[in-house]
């Protein structure tokens, strides 16, 4: 998560979960002098990063996420890959300012710029970016020690994790600080190694498609095998990517 201290109050860029949220907004409270989160905004819709939606809401925050992150939020959803549901958020934890593609806001001496990913890790994935202080929020677009999963229940695949990364890269220089979903601050070099990695999968898995290989062929072949070291174990990264690349059967070609 990322704060961002505002002339009249706090900007906060993803709230955590709802377990540690006292304990993360006590902190922030007693870190910043007392001031208050005025603003929030959400990344993507899952738990993990909306868990201060209710309490920030009730002390009058407002929060901004792209408009099917809300739609998610205020409805029930089976995550098929997870097996679990996810039950619709109160009318209190929905974000109060939506938008569509791009947007600005200022926080004391910072101009905020923000926009949609399109079909990432969700298709309601945002970044944030602080120019003047040359940091970047990827959220979950971007995965540290672990390969990123593209949640196909809610319009993630792997193409549009290409585009993602690549729309994150032509923002960032040599020494923007990128800010993860989840794990330590990374670097430009960083992202790029995952784009090089997201590249040579999005060409691989629909070749092996094309073979008519299935997610344990292509894992039985070692379809990653030179990213593991980096990323860890791949069953879950090629089963959601391989179920994400039937969904984009048409645009793929010579599948079926």
């Amino acid at each position: 998560m990322l704060v961002v201290r505002g002339t009249d109050g706090l900007v906060m860029i993803n709230g955590g979960s709802a377990e540690r949220s006292s304990e993360l907004l006590k902190t922030i409270a007693d870190q910043s002098g007392g001031r208050r989160v005025t603003t929030l905004f959400n990344t993507d819709w899952h738990p993990d990063h909306t868990g201060s939606n209710e309490a920030l809401a009730k002390g009058g925050a407002q929060i901004v996420a792209h408009e099917n992150t809300k739609q998610y939020l205020a409805n029930e959803l089976f995550v098929e890959w997870e097996k679990r549901t996810y039950k619709a958020r109160t009318a209190q934890a929905l974000p109060t300012k939506t938008f569509l593609t791009t947007g600005t806001m200022t926080a004391g001496g910072e101009t905020l710029k923000y926009g949609h990913l399109g079909q990432a890790h969700t298709d309601g994935d945002i970044y944030v970016f602080l120019p003047a202080s040359n940091v970047l929020m990827a959220g979950d677009v971007m995965s540290v020690g672990k390969y990123p999963i593209a949640d196909y229940t809610t319009g993630g695949w792997l193409g549009g994790m290409v585009m993602a990364t690549k729309t994150l890269l032509d923002l960032t220089n040599a020494d923007t600080h990128i800010v993860p979903g989840t794990g330590p601050m990374q670097t430009r070099a960083d992202l790029q190694a995952q784009f090089d990695m997201l590249t040579t999968m999005r060409e691989r898995l629909p070749k092996m498609m094309r073979q008519g290989m299935g997610t344990e062929d292509m894992l039985a072949a070692g379809c990653t095998k030179e990213f593991d070291a980096k990323w860890g174990d791949p069953h879950l990264f090629v089963t959601t990517s391989y179920r994400g690349l039937w969904l984009h059967v048409r645009e793929l070609g010579g599948i079926v």
